[in-house]
């Protein structure tokens, strides 16, 4: 159709994942909007955001946390439960509605896009004890220093071996200018020739889940179908690889730790330095 850009020929979309967009016009001082997406329906931890750690619900200290980045504008709960709204509004916290239906949480951030003014938007889950607030401003600044940068996000060297083979720490591959490649559950790269033990500079990278996204590009992100890979791996950043959204990941050493299981927030809890900081 004449005057109709296909996805692949705009601004945002790229030929391959990894080569950076063509740079827009983007605000000199834009507005930074950290959204915490919760939901209650949990497989394996039902309640999650309002479980209790060290005398508060979990989503208050992730909460807590964000406030204290130091590009953070605002900080916004998005549920379609009203029980964790509700106590989040009487903690002071600027709270909004969002559907059952959303596909992942940077789909239900998508939705708060769609009601907030905002440039940047944050996508920071309420299972993310973050062990340093610097990891958000690591997040963001790559779409700062940046305009062609559409998503940016975060990784950490693996340290425990037994971490390369576990499904539930998802593995990042990137090139040569730090953009993602691919993410995945399993191992990878794959080490054939078992070489790793005897070369120092070789590793493998931890992808932490926080995503920092350009309004538009978030908006675009959430009108896509879900694809193939998405589906498979059960990680919503391969959507936005498997249609050409370039996503730029930020290195990062400070720790962060995710709750799963109960069993994850009982281990947690007797970390005193992570609840006293």
């Amino acid at each position: 159709m004449t005057g109709v850009k296909e996805p692949s020929l705009t601004s945002f979309f790229v030929p391959f994942p990894g080569r950076k967009a063509e740079s827009i016009p983007v605000s000199e001082d834009p507005e930074i909007i950290l959204v915490i997406p919760a939901r209650w329906d949990s497989t394996r931890f039902p309640g999650k955001p309002l479980a209790r750690v060290h005398g508060r619900p979990l989503i208050e200290w992730v909460a807590d946390r964000a406030r204290g980045a130091s590009l953070v504008d605002r900080v916004i709960i998005a549920s379609d439960d009203e029980r964790i709204l509700s106590h989040m509004r009487s903690k002071g916290y600027e709270s909004v509605m969002t559907s059952s239906g959303a596909r992942t949480g940077s789909d239900r951030v998508a939705e708060v896009a769609q009601q907030v003014t905002g440039d940047i938007f944050i996508n920071l889950q309420a299972d993310e004890i973050l062990g340093d607030v610097r990891i958000i401003d690591q997040a963001v600044e790559p779409l700062l220093k940046d305009s062609g940068v559409p998503i940016s996000t975060v990784k950490r060297r693996i340290s425990l071996l037994e971490d390369c083979y576990n499904t539930n720490v998802v593995k990042v591959v990137c090139n040569q200018h730090h953009f993602a490649l691919y993410f995945s559950r399993s191992t990878i790269p794959a080490d054939r020739d078992q070489i790793s033990s005897h070369r120092s500079d070789l590793s493998w990278d931890q992808h932490l889940g926080i995503y920092a996204f350009r309004r538009d590009a978030l908006l675009e992100f959430s009108r896509l179908p879900s694809s193939t890979l998405e589906e498979l791996e059960k990680l919503e950043q391969l959507r936005a690889l498997d249609f050409g959204l370039s996503i730029f990941v930020a290195r990062t050493e400070f720790p962060s730790y995710r709750i799963d299981t109960p069993s994850d927030l009982e281990k947690l809890a007797e970390i005193e330095s992570l609840w006293n900081s």
